[in-house]
């Protein structure tokens, strides 16, 4: 666990409260491309992440081009059933 995964806030694309380890890794080895947006107001959220990121992921992660709304949420789905398969 990182220092800050505890940190709750009100998610504005799915709605509802989130901890920060849920954003930092909303898209698998990314965070989610609105965590400095969301996050910046409570702690230095770029910088953390650029501690603990390499430049590989950084560079994809400051490149990511957010989906349409509808594509959003068919890939948290998916990315979300993937999860309950490897805990099975």
């Amino acid at each position: 666990m990182q220092p800050y995964d505890h940190l709750e806030i009100r998610c504005p694309r799915l709605g509802h409260e989130l901890n920060f380890s849920y954003c930092r890794t909303e898209a698998g080895d990314l965070p989610c491309h609105r965590s400095i947006q969301c996050w910046q107001a409570f702690f230095p959220v770029e910088a953390h992440l650029r501690e603990n990121m390499s430049a590989a992921q950084w560079e994809r992660f400051s490149r990511q081009i957010p989906g349409d709304k509808m594509t959003t949420l068919i890939d948290l789905i998916e990315q979300a059933k993937s999860r309950e398969k490897s805990k099975a």
